[in-house]
């Protein structure tokens, strides 16, 4: 069990793509960055829940919070100490809710619920739905009583709708608590570390016996480590006997982890203390930036990186100096048969890394800017690039300089290798438990200014809120993406593709954009305007959800209606025609659409012609058929029999 679950894919046999839109195939699993140290993920797509819960060891209390959860309307906030897997329940109370949904059907939603500011769309709760808000960040009581607000405004819409919500209660705000919330509280108590060490231990298949965690040393982590650091130490024993490096048992791949979580850091300190040349130290952080890469690539970031923290060439000639070997094995550095470079030590790297960043804070923009060249040298894997692309993420947000991983967003997107780079890095940033919320606004601020955006950087906009933000903020995925897509050029037309395909699933969020572009104001809707061509797009036949949401598409088709007929109207009401001469149990459509035009004359006239042109001359039977329908009830609005459409359209249960 972890405070926040981690991202990963065990064992893929194939590529992996969780959306629309363009995939990056990452191939390879190396646990140098699957082993994400301080990068945590906020995703709680089905699949990541699915993980989870073979890992998950319950907290005391967590039964009780279960059987609180059950009934419709119901509200539970966890409360506990740090590192006592408050998230990870929470995530796993409410997947309780739904094994037996599933991952399509309707009423399988899922979402976490922004911790502050404003909603960028009012919360809609359905039946059945479910919710996560981690209030766990908060650390002053200022925010924590205006979070309290909104949540009584949200727990009243929970309560009224039949969803449920688990809200992640700060730790040491206890006095803070509105009276009214006592009722809802359900305290938790961490696990017993041992247990929730086998269960990782035993998931990725590790033979041992259980006297193989009788170490004194072990214990004491067990006791005393949050539940993120216990599913870290299960994974870097992992990590060690994969890598092949730590013999053949047991014993030496857990001695390796031990040491890596207790003693890595002193061990740089004392490291870096007796290496005092600047060639030295860099040459240890490139290798730590880039390991696992070829010797050749290593040797050329080294040297990329002294140059841009102006660093003193040696003044004699390459081949009057030590050799590139011979400083590898100095600094405790490998090569292994395949030219790569690696640490003697496990997690070593990780812990030259937070070293650096931590203790050299006036070089980090020049980190920033090596990284951003460096990522991009020949002859790198993607699986190369991508580890670091991890690893600075991971550095960066520890520091808090979410603004050099956004900078290196922009810098990559628009270079054409780079754009792996970038959609990872922002989707890095998007998911971190602290600053996902600085992203998501970076995000939408990108959006909606009005100068020039590169299709470089719109798209990979466009794919992580495709593959990212979709899975966890489906709303405020669809306001950037609408954004996006009302703007010019090829990368306004993806957007829009990966829009209307991600609403076209989801009928709450076809009826979520439905709106959004109808209240766009009166004045700003005509025939060139970006808005109502996505509305039309959105109300063609082949976009809308099935069955029908017709009281929604009378909303839309009402919208467009009122506006002076254009080529639009033809593509639109030519969709449905042809919806309904396929397919009879669609016939409602002509009946509504004739009802969103009010009755206004101008607007009939226009929509017999279209029928009159799309029957032609051939009087196919089918066609004909549908016209002379659709023409019925034109003929019945503009002949005096209007009270059905001034009714508006009627449901399926209607005669």
């Amino acid at each position: 069990m972890t405070e926040q679950d981690r991202v990963t894919v065990n064992e893929p046999r194939g590529p992996v793509n969780n959306g629309v839109g363009h995939q990056y195939v990452f191939y390879g699993g190396g646990g140098g960055w699957v082993i994400r140290n301080g990068v945590e993920s906020l995703r709680i797509t089905r699949e990541d829940r699915v993980r989870l819960a073979d890992r998950f060891v319950p907290p005391v209390g967590y039964r009780v919070a279960a059987d609180r959860l059950v009934k419709p309307g119901s509200v539970v906030m966890l409360e506990g100490p740090p590192g006592s897997g408050r998230r990870a329940a929470a995530i796993m109370l409410l997947h309780g809710l739904g094994e037996d949904r599933c991952a399509d059907e309707e009423g399988d939603r899922f979402e976490e619920l922004s911790a502050a500011g404003k909603e960028e769309n009012p919360l809609v709760p359905g039946m059945g739905d479910r919710f996560l808000l981690d209030l766990s960040g908060i650390a002053d009581e200022e925010t924590y009583d205006e979070a309290q607000r909104r949540l009584a405004v949200r727990r009243s819409q929970i309560q009224e709708a039949g969803a449920h919500m688990v809200v992640v209660l700060p730790s040491g705000m206890e006095h803070a608590h509105p009276p009214d919330l006592a009722p809802h509280i359900v305290r938790l108590q961490r696990p017993r570390g041992n247990t929730v060490v086998t269960r990782y231990l035993r998931m990725d298949r590790m033979p041992f016996r259980p006297s193989d965690l009788g170490n004194a040393d072990l214990q004491l982590l067990c006791d005393r480590s949050p539940m993120r650091e216990l599913a870290r130490l299960a994974g870097l024993v992992r990590a060690a006997r994969d890598s092949g490096r730590f013999g053949a048992d047991f014993t030496g791949w857990l001695d390796q982890a031990m040491h890596a979580v207790t003693d890595r850091a002193s061990e740089v300190g004392r490291q870096v203390a007796t290496v005092r040349t600047a060639p030295e130290r860099a040459l240890l952080l490139a290798t730590a930036m880039f390991e696992e890469a070829r010797a050749d690539i290593v040797y050329e970031a080294w040297h990329g990186l002294m140059k841009t923290v102006k660093c003193e060439v040696e003044a004699t000639t390459e081949l009057a100096q030590s050799d590139f070997g011979e400083r590898l094995v100095g600094l405790g550095i490998d090569r292994d048969p395949d030219g790569r470079l690696h640490f003697e030590r496990l997690a070593y790297a990780d812990a030259v890394r937070t070293y650096f960043w931590a203790n050299f804070p006036g070089v980090r923009d020049d980190l920033r800017d090596w990284i951003g060249r460096a990522a991009g040298l020949r002859g790198l894997t993607t699986d190369d690039r991508l580890a670091v692309v991890v690893r600075f993420g991971e550095q960066a947000l520890a520091v808090a300089r979410p603004d050099h991983l956004f900078d290196l967003v922009e810098l990559w997107a628009d270079r054409t290798a780079g754009t792996p780079c970038a959609v990872a890095a922002l989707e890095i940033g998007l998911g971190h438990e602290r600053f996902g919320g600085w992203f998501r606004k970076r995000v939408y601020d990108c959006v909606v200014r009005s100068g020039a955006l590169s299709d470089g950087l719109a798209h990979v906009l466009t794919t992580a809120c495709v593959q990212s933000l979709s899975a966890t903020y489906p709303d405020q995925a669809v306001v950037r993406l609408q954004y996006l897509a009302v703007r010019k050029g090829e990368a306004a037309r993806e957007a829009r593709e990966a829009l209307l395909d991600l609403a076209g699933r989801d009928r709450r969020l076809y009826r979520l954009l439905i709106d959004r572009l109808r209240d766009r104001a009166p004045r700003e809707l005509h025939g060139t305007d970006p808005h109502l061509q996505l509305l039309t797009e959105l109300l063609m036949s082949d976009r809308a959800p099935d069955p029908p949401p017709w009281p929604d598409l009378f909303l839309g088709w009402e919208a467009v209606f009122s506006q002076p007929p254009t080529e639009l109207w033809n593509r639109l009401v030519s969709s449905w025609l042809n919806a309904v001469a396929g397919d009879s149990t669609r016939t409602m459509a002509l009946d509504v659409i004739v009802g969103a035009t009010r009755g206004r004359a101008a607007a009939l006239h226009r929509l017999y012609a279209i029928a009159c042109g799309w029957a032609g001359s051939s009087h196919h039977p089918s066609r004909a058929a549908v016209a002379a329908l659709f023409w019925q009830y034109i003929d019945h609005v503009q002949y005096g029999r209007a009270e059905r459409a001034d009714a508006g359209p009627r449901t399926a249960e209607e005669p």
